[in-house]
């Protein structure tokens, strides 16, 4: 197998995972320059935020055009650096990309729009507020090497609309889809150091834009889980807030009126495009047992069709897997759930040629149950395992038993009963008779609960995560002398406020007049010296 990337002391060496050819070289950056490069980013923020909205709207525009225009072009770089398909590259990630970005230029105005507060007691009809949303200065984008264009853009977009400057840092394994952003940008014409990029490995950038004199204002973090909990907890020493995606081990529930072919190849799709290398997609595959055996007997058959290899004219489905050390994790995970009693349905033979490079025979698992770690952990690789269930209740006691929540689906001809179904998977996104597909929609929020993260992507709730309300508040009678509660105190003062309490939530009629009577005698001394 290839060694997908080489550290020396200057530049990371790129590797298509799927031939073992080098496609390029990336320069690093040194902690200095990092360092160096945040200041920078900080002073070239308040120009870019004072821009008007429009022409920050221009210039990703320009974007969206750059990625249209050069469409090959990238969806190559992706499929070179990650080892997918070019299909899935165009598909999965620049098609997306494009989407969101006009998405974003198009609804900025409105996301960002002040908001009325209205009143909410006539003690402060006097008062007028609104919501303000502010960029929180410099956002710091870590990314994985699993969607290297899809994930960041929808990231990097609203960030900047909102009128922060960003740092960058994608994987070692994917540096020339970073280029090709960072391209994007230069091309697009933004002022400089409102976008930086940055090659340097993930051991060290995630402290250095978090040390306490000089760290970004938010950071989002997409990746483990361990990697994530340390990040958070660097971040919290200086209170830098975070966003954290950090995968899943999602569940696909088939109910009994399932449309089985639908079904079947929505869990081939989701859970094998892209190697499996997909954070929400399909995992853990929960089938009613009245239709577990046509179920397993179609996804066989349409398995052992797969073709897996290298791409080069579009005559594969399946490309490699990114990185050597996901495949070692994969095979301790169906290791293990074959020494535990699992057994193999179906698998993909890899042609010997490929042998060099980063491919796991597409694999698929039965007879598996909850004590096997494929069932446990993220499977982050081409497996799928299923279980069968005796009934619906079962299927979700299952689902939920995992320490991640990101996406699940349900599978059925009722699509009533299957969002109440959907509804009690603990994750944060859930899809019916579909999956994984979501995240290539810009107005659905994307994130997860319990261990897969905090945050939203995507959306407006996305966007809000750029942003930081800023309540401002008026004053009607800005005339007055002051207010009622202000100094001096006096006994008036008292009886007057408990003559409020009782106008606002007195038991009777009497009461509240009184307690009005009370009150509007308060009122003379706001216009008191």
């Amino acid at each position: 197998m290839s060694t997908p990337q080489a550290f020396d002391l200057s530049q990371t060496v790129c590797v298509n995972p799927a031939t073992g050819d080098i496609v390029g070289y990336s320069q690093m950056n040194t902690p200095d320059q990092a360092r160096a490069a945040i200041r920078r980013a900080r002073a070239a923020q308040p120009a870019w935020a004072a821009l008007p909205l429009e022409e920050r709207v221009r210039y990703i525009l320009r974007i969206r055009d750059y990625l249209v225009e050069h469409a090959d072009a990238i969806s190559e770089t992706v499929a070179n650096d990650v080892g997918k398909t070019r299909v899935e590259a165009l598909a999965t990630e620049v098609l997306p990309s494009v989407m969101a970005t006009d998405y974003y230029a198009k609804n900025a105005r409105r996301f960002l729009k002040p908001r009325k507060v209205g009143t909410g007691s006539l003690l402060f009809l006097n008062k007028r507020s609104r919501i303000f949303r502010i960029p929180f200065g410099v956002i710091g984008i870590i990314s994985p090497w699993n969607y290297p264009l899809g994930i960041p853009m929808h990231e990097i977009v609203p960030a900047l609309l909102a009128g922060n400057t960003v740092i960058f840092k994608t994987a070692p394994e994917t540096q020339m889809v970073g280029r090709k952003i960072e391209e994007m940008i230069q091309a697009a014409g933004l002022p400089a150091d409102v976008f930086t990029h940055l090659n340097i490995p993930g051991a060290v950038i995630g402290q250095l834009l978090l040390e306490p004199d000089n760290h970004v204002d938010k950071l989002f973090f997409t990746g483990s889980v361990p990697v994530g909990k340390i990040l958070m907890g660097k971040a919290a020493e200086s209170l830098v807030p975070v966003s954290l995606e950090l995968g899943g081990n999602d569940p696909m529930l088939v109910c009994p009126d399932a449309h089985l072919e639908r079904a079947v190849n929505g869990a081939m799709w989701a859970g094998l495009q892209n190697s499996g290398q997909s954070c929400g997609g399909v995992e853990r595959i929960y089938v009613h047992q009245d239709v577990y055996q046509p179920f397993i007997a179609l996804l066989k058959q349409k398995v052992e069709t797969l073709r897996q290899g290298p791409n080069t004219h579009h005559n594969v489905d399946i490309g490699a897997m990114c990185t050597e050390r996901q495949i070692k994790t994969i095979q301790r995970q169906v290791d293990d759930a074959l020494a535990k009693g699992a057994a193999i349905l179906a698998q993909v033979e890899i042609d010997p040629a490929h042998a060099h490079a980063n491919f796991y025979p597409v694999t698929v698992l039965i007879d598996v149950d909850h004590s096997m770690a494929l069932m446990r952990e993220e499977t982050f690789g081409p497996v799928l395992g299923i279980m069968k269930v005796t009934d619906m209740e079962q299927a979700i006691a299952l689902a939920n038993d995992s320490s991640l929540g990101l996406t699940g689906s349900v599978w059925s001809r009722d699509t009533r009963q299957a969002v109440a179904l959907g509804r009690r998977i603990h994750a944060g996104v859930i899809t019916i008779n579909d999956h994984l597909l979501t995240h290539g929609m810009a107005e659905t929020p994307w994130g997860g609960v319990k261990e897969s993260g905090i945050g939203r992507s995507h959306g407006e709730l996305g966007f809000d995560e750029m942003t930081q309300p800023q309540v401002v508040t008026t004053e009607l009678l800005h005339f007055a002398k002051r207010n009622l509660f202000w100094h001096p105190y006096d006994a008036q003062l008292y009886d007057g406020l408990k003559g409020a309490l009782r106008l606002l939530h007195g038991r009777s009629v009497g009461e509240r007049l009184g307690g009005l009577r009370q009150f509007v005698a308060l009122l003379p001394r706001m216009f008191k010296g």
